[in-house]
């Protein structure tokens, strides 16, 4: 499966900006997707996963209610809606897949190219 993530760039604290996540493969439908990020100097890490058919979602706990995952499997795509973005959310975000859940951290695979993020303070 291949990945590729768009949708980051420079925004304002308490701006919004939206990450999409077009994958290739044919069985979108039968993964779990997950979003994460790394900062500079900091290791990768979760940011939110949604299961098959988005009747469940986990957010890490620094999300707060601001951002929201979702899929279209019929456009092979997985979102993220981000809302009062902080300058610490400043970092490359990612999407992977995964075939289990709920997924661990090392149940995911198929990191694509990320997107970066810059939030202003």
């Amino acid at each position: 499966v291949q990945l590729q993530a768009s949708g980051g760039g420079l925004v304002q604290a308490g701006g919004s900006l939206r990450l999409s996540c077009v994958t290739s493969g044919r069985t979108f439908s039968n993964y779990v997707l997950g979003w994460f990020r790394q900062a500079p100097g900091k290791e990768r890490g979760f940011v939110a996963t949604i299961n098959w058919g988005a009747t469940m979602r986990y957010y890490a706990n620094f999300v707060k209610g601001r951002f929201t995952i979702s899929r279209d499997d019929a456009k092979n795509a997985v979102y993220l809606q981000m809302n009062n973005l902080k300058p610490e959310d400043t970092a490359v975000y990612y999407c992977a897949v995964s075939l289990k859940w709920p997924p661990g951290g090392t149940d995911f695979s198929s990191w694509g190219q990320g997107t970066q993020v810059t939030v202003s303070s």
